[in-house]
């Protein structure tokens, strides 16, 4: 029955406070649907605006590659000290627990191993899969420049279209190919490209001259590629000066797994990424996690 207390009823409606409508955080997101942001939100700290995404997907095109032979040893561990897991349906299934609370970022575009050529890509998981997993975006290679590059590029507007559907974001990963300089101007347009397109953030490389140039003209948020194994304080460097640069966070895989301590040095990105450590000082965590280790 209604409240016949006038008093009462007008108190707890605190007329007098007028509803927030805050604005989404992250960078060119505010007019998505629900869904999409809550599951940015998962991937994204909300707090710090920013990401660690472990990306272990590797094995799709490249089989066993070095520090994920087993998962299940190898990168369970590391979990714990990531904002998101970047993998396959078919390692989420067979090795990661369904009782964990990380966000998943699953890889949805193959079709090509190392034997062949990449770019020739298609779509290889249906949304329906991507629903089932309860994955929070959907990863996609993008070769602009490549061979395929056209197919490449309407698998990635394809998968923006469905995920849309269902409120699932989807990913574009720039892929560089051998033949393909790496420097801003490429990324300029690789990035913009795929914005322009629907991605809702895209996963791209670190260069030393310009990457400022990158994040600035791409209207949503850029994590950087953490790419081949480099020294431990190099990569720390590179992403520190990413984020500094305007990054949103940083996609690692073989800086993390292949690293001699792989769980002291994810701790160190967490540094670098949510609390600005400079690369010098997260190199001093990293060796004294190792040490303590």
């Amino acid at each position: 029955m209604p409240d016949n207390d006038k008093h009462k009823e007008a108190k707890e409606c605190y007329p007098d406070i007028p509803q927030k409508t805050e604005g989404f955080f992250l960078k060119g997101s505010n007019s998505l649907d629900w869904g999409i942001k809550n599951r940015l939100a998962r991937i994204f700290n909300p707090e710090s605006g920013r990401t660690v995404m472990l990306a272990i997907d590797h094995g799709y095109f490249q089989g066993p590659t070095r520090g994920l032979e087993r998962c299940d040893l190898n990168i369970l561990p590391l979990v714990p000290y990531a904002d998101t897991l970047m993998l396959t349906r078919g390692i989420l299934r067979s090795i990661v627990p369904p009782s964990t609370s990380k966000s998943i970022v699953l890889r949805v575009s193959g079709g090509t191993s190392i034997l062949k050529e990449l770019s020739n890509e298609d779509i290889a998981v249906d949304i329906e899969d991507s629903i089932r997993l309860n994955a929070c975006a959907m990863a996609v290679q993008v070769f602009v420049g490549g061979e395929h590059e056209r197919e490449s590029i309407i698998n990635m507007t394809r998968m923006v279209d469905m995920g849309t559907r269902y409120g699932i974001p989807t990913l574009a990963v720039t892929a560089v190919g051998k033949d393909m300089a790496r420097d801003a101007r490429y990324f300029r347009l690789a990035t913009r490209i795929c914005a322009e397109l629907g991605a809702h953030y895209i996963k791209t490389y670190y260069v030393a001259e310009g990457f400022e140039t990158v994040t600035a003209s791409c209207p949503v948020p850029i994590v950087m590629a953490g790419g081949k194994k480099i020294p431990e304080l190099e990569a720390l460097t590179m992403a520190y000066r990413a984020i500094q640069e305007g990054a949103a966070g940083v996609d690692m895989g073989r800086n993390i797994f292949q690293s001699e301590y792989p769980k002291a040095m994810i701790q160190a990105v967490n540094a670098v990424v949510h609390q600005n450590e400079t690369p010098e000082r997260a190199f001093d965590l990293y060796n004294t996690l190792k040490n303590d280790s």
